[in-house]
């Protein structure tokens, strides 16, 4: 069973942090689905140590949610280290993590993200005195490098090792690849081979089988799923079943997949207010559509929404026009 410092998952299954995504609505959804770890979208330690209000917010942690990780990033020893401890001190979170994978140029022009991929001693000594400071484990979500002339994946995942980290999670795509291209799980590999530490892979598993092949094959101890588990929890349930039994657990029906994203709404109108949630849940209906038949029209109202009243009766108008041609046809 994967395990990272005190904490036990119950299974190896992880979801990964996605800004913009990975609130409690969502993240809540991914445990109820299944998933053996959830983890929070990055916050800023500045925002933290300034405290911010809507990086405070993005601390919160509902009980049902965990064990959950809460990550960080920034670029300074000693303002990272700060933030690392208030999240210990002042949320429930189980884990910290330490955000080195972010590629956008917002957060790696402050020598944060991925930046910290080019210097392994830097690693050592920002991990190190995190990990001296705080008393919940401390783990790390970097990239395999910077770019193909920098691949320092073995380097940095030992220097996180060697500075106390307890489990380092890794992206198999360079800074330069951002989200594209295909991500390098032989690299991946040889991370699990040169540290004792857990390694969780993340990159390009998109289905169930995809999942358990890169842990046999790979010898991880988890594995990381993004965006497969945009509006498809069931990946995450799907995945789980196929590790335990070998048994695939069905699709799920339009009407299940609109069930799930108005409890989504729901709760993120509990978080944000209705008009916020209404305008962030434009994206995720759309994700929660993909792969059903017919939905050109819908997606393209669900950009119109305004309210939670208009959204459901959009989404389930939709679902109920399915419904009758499937009955006609059977």
């Amino acid at each position: 069973m994967l395990k990272i410092g005190d904490i036990t998952l119950k299974n190896q299954v992880v979801l990964a942090p996605m800004a913009g995504v990975c609130n409690p609505a969502f993240r809540l959804i991914a445990k109820e689905f299944g998933a053996g770890l959830v983890c929070a979208e990055m916050v800023s330690d500045k925002g933290i140590l300034h405290e911010n209000e809507r990086s405070l917010k993005m601390l919160y942690v509902d009980e049902r949610e965990k064990p959950l990780s809460l990550q960080i990033f920034g670029g300074e020893r000693e303002s990272l280290v700060a933030a690392a401890k208030y999240v210990d001190k002042h949320t429930n979170a189980d884990i910290i993590d330490i955000n080195m994978g972010c590629p956008v140029p917002k957060i790696t022009k402050c020598d944060a993200g991925a930046k910290w991929l080019l210097d392994p001693d830097k690693i050592y000594e920002m991990v190190a005195a995190t990990v001296d400071a705080v008393q919940k484990p401390v783990t790390v979500k970097m990239r395999i490098g910077w770019d193909e002339d920098h691949i320092f994946a073995v380097k940095n995942a030992q220097a996180v090792e060697r500075a106390g980290g307890a489990a380092v999670a890794v992206h198999g795509r360079t800074r330069v690849q951002m989200y594209e291209g295909t991500a390098d799980w032989d690299i991946i590999g040889e991370v699990k081979k040169n540290v004792s530490i857990p390694v969780i892979g993340n990159g390009d598993i998109s289905t169930p089988q995809e999942a358990k092949e890169r842990l046999e094959k790979y010898g991880v101890d988890g594995v990381m799923i993004g965006r497969a588990a945009l509006g498809n929890p069931w990946m995450l349930y799907r995945t789980i079943q196929y590790l335990e039994n070998g048994e695939i657990a069905p699709e799920p029906t339009a009407r299940e997949k609109m069930n799930i994203c108005m409890l989504h709404m729901d709760r993120l109108i509990e978080l944000k207010g209705e008009d916020v949630a209404t305008r962030e849940m434009r994206k995720h209906a759309a994700w929660y559509l993909k792969g059903l038949p017919k939905t050109g029209t819908v997606r393209n109202e669900i950009n119109q929404m305004t309210t939670r009243d208009g959204m459901s009766k959009l989404l389930f108008g939709y679902v109920e026009q399915i419904e009758e041609e499937i009955q006609k046809i059977s």
